[in-house]
């Protein structure tokens, strides 16, 4: 499973202006349900819900916030790059500007969690997030995304 097969374009936010976790969240779930057809308030509960069994922040300003639904059909990625960066009570207590959100069906087991250890592992390339963050449009991203070596990695 690859990158490219979580996101496509319109899928990556290059600037979400954001101001604390809960309104990263809310602004996520409202695009994420634009992209699936899922309800936005249901997709924000399941990442609420989510946080409350311990901090998605994994440290280094990036952040993996993910939850199952049972109305998906197949996993969904969501990429932001925020403006600034939000505290996110992450293990390390530093801030993130980095966020891979990923929503998979109640049914997925192995492959959500192929899929986190995924984009874990693209997001632990220092020299990837260097470039994530010096990037500032869409397809930039998508791009570094999608075309890491770490993004196809078994």
């Amino acid at each position: 499973m690859d990158i490219a097969d979580l996101i496509t374009p319109a899928a990556v936010i290059p600037n979400l202006r954001a101001t604390s976790k809960k309104q990263a969240l809310q602004d996520l779930a409202k695009k994420a349900a634009e992209l699936s057809g899922l309800n936005e308030r249901a997709v924000f509960d399941v990442l609420l819900e989510r946080e409350r069994l311990g901090t998605t922040g994994v440290g280094n300003g990036i952040a993996i916030p993910h939850g199952k639904l049972g109305e998906l059909d197949r996993l969904y990625g969501l990429f932001a790059r925020l403006e600034r960066p939000i505290n996110f009570e992450s293990i390390d207590e530093q801030p993130v500007d980095l966020i891979f959100l990923l929503l998979a069906p109640e049914s997925a087991g192995a492959d959500h969690l192929k899929a986190l250890a995924r984009v874990s592992r693209l997001l632990r390339d220092k020299g990837v997030c260097e470039k994530l963050r010096g990037t500032e449009n869409a397809d930039g991203l998508y791009a570094l995304l999608t075309e890491s070596p770490a993004s196809r990695a078994a």
